[in-house]
């Protein structure tokens, strides 16, 4: 099915969010691994991975439209020298990330592809998540202050 230019071309660009966001998530998944954070790792690494099934997803999207997937192209990658620099790095994503999944949203809509707005907000849902986790994880920052955070993120 021949799919809408400007909507392929903004698919291309969710899926270079996704891919960056990707990259991110590994590189701060792993430097907790290295200062023993496993708990924080895991956190990274599982959120790298949904944001891989996202990729996958748009690219899946993007052929189905009849248009050629993008993966070469990267955003700004901000890697965060320590655990709150981390957050908040990945607090700007996610933040970008649902400014940018609403505006798409309502492009599939105008553009009358229903099928592919409700993937859309399926990620788009998925994001909301994310940020909320992040935030999550500020508060306990915020309330038991960051070492004692961090001592619960061994192991």
């Amino acid at each position: 099915m021949k799919g809408n230019l400007e909507l392929i071309g903004t698919l291309n660009s969710l899926l270079a969010d996704e891919l960056t966001a990707i990259n991110q998530y590994m590189v701060h998944s792993e430097m907790c691994v290295n200062w023993g954070y496993g708990k924080l790792h895991e956190h990274f690494e599982k959120r790298a991975i949904a944001e891989m099934k996202h990729a996958e997803k748009l690219i899946g999207r993007i052929i189905f439209l009849e248009g050629i997937p993008i993966v070469s192209n990267l955003k700004q990658i901000h890697i965060g020298e320590d655990i709150p620099r981390q957050l908040a790095y990945d607090h700007e994503a996610e933040e970008g990330a649902i400014r940018a999944y609403n505006a798409a949203i309502k492009q599939a809509g105008e553009a009358n592809d229903f099928a592919t707005r409700e993937i859309l907000e399926h990620i788009l849902n998925d994001e909301d998540n994310h940020i909320d986790n992040i935030e999550e994880l500020l508060g306990q920052i915020s309330q038991m202050t960051l070492p004692v955070f961090l001592s619960t993120q061994t192991g």
